[in-house]
């Protein structure tokens, strides 16, 4: 599993967020996509790795512009974690 963080630009409410979490479900299968307009970006939690250019596309496809883009692994935490 991977954790994707994306920091987004010129997200103002939570309309963008939802323009931006319903673009990247429709290019990728993800497990969990969340968006805060607050912190000014998106943090996607998917089974594969996905690129960051495509991730790009995606995003800016919408009218944001997706500043920078990291990775992680991701491990789900338990309840005893």
């Amino acid at each position: 599993m991977k954790k994707i963080t994306l920091k987004i630009d010129g997200m103002m409410c939570g309309m963008c967020e939802s323009h931006i979490n319903d673009a990247i479900r429709r290019s990728f299968h993800v497990k969990k996509v969340k968006s805060s307009h607050t912190k000014g970006e998106t943090v996607i939690i998917s089974e594969t790795d996905i690129s960051e250019e495509d991730l790009r596309d995606a995003v800016e496809s919408t009218g944001y512009k997706v500043i920078s883009a990291s990775s992680e692994p991701y491990e789900k935490k338990g309840l005893f974690g």
